[in-house]
């Protein structure tokens, strides 16, 4: 029986995906790890990359055999990466509201944003004013967040940087992508890129529901994905 590895996303925990796999594990054996980062027991200890994960996730699926790999938002980005680096590895890769694309315009207004915010950070309103550009312009807040763990601010800096999009041509093992069409964090447009770019790919849209499928229909999504994996194996 092959595994099947999820990663989570960003500031995230396997805990969130325990009622898909509770679904899944009945046909598959299903890991799921938490990133290190998020918690006090994986706290980094230094500022990473998104090619120091990668490396993380190579010793961590040492001795797992061949498997499926599911990467959810931010572990999409390492799933990508990673499945580029080591396709023998792979049986298939499933992308649920992947990370990877940097649309222009976020580029924009982040640039923008900090040449502004240099000019008013002395005032007392100002961490207030930070807060709302990141929640409600920027769709996110998981920078700020990040800024109240030692290193995982220039972590996620790091990170966000890298546009994936160039490197989905390269991707040689088959591909489903699943989405929400409402997912705000990253739109249902970058699931279209994605599956024009990567040959070997199925997409999947659902339709009413947002960045977190997992959490918002878990048995349906455990469903689509073990379909998926049977018709693989098949």
């Amino acid at each position: 029986m092959s595994n099947l590895i999820i990663l989570h996303g960003w500031q995230s925990s396997k805990e969130k995906w325990e009622k898909v796999k509770n679904v899944l594990q009945k046909q598959q054996q299903v890991i799921v790890p938490d990133l290190p980062g998020f918690k006090k027991e994986t706290r980094l200890k230094q500022i990473w990359d998104l090619d120091d994960f990668v490396k993380w996730f190579e010793k961590f699926s040492l001795n797992k055999g061949k498997f499926f790999l599911l990467g959810h938002s931010f572990g999409g980005r390492i799933a990508i990466k990673f499945a580029i680096k080591h396709p023998d590895k792979i049986k298939a890769l499933i992308l649920v509201d992947s990370a990877g694309i940097i649309p222009d315009i976020k580029h924009k207004k982040i640039t923008k944003f900090i040449i502004y915010a240099q000019k008013i950070s002395f005032l007392p309103f100002y961490n207030f004013f930070r807060k709302m550009f990141y929640k409600y312009i920027l769709k996110t807040t998981d920078y700020v967040e990040a800024e109240k763990v030692p290193y995982l601010a220039e972590t996620f800096k790091n990170v966000i940087a890298q546009d994936l999009t160039k490197y989905f041509s390269e991707i040689k093992v088959p591909v489903f992508i699943v989405w929400g069409d409402k997912d705000k964090l990253t739109p249902v447009s970058d699931a279209y890129i994605m599956n024009k770019k990567i040959k070997n790919s199925k997409i999947q849209i659902f339709k009413n529901i947002g960045h977190s499928p997992h959490i918002e229909i878990p048995k349906i999504l455990a469903t689509k994905i073990q379909k998926y994996i049977y018709g693989i194996k098949n």
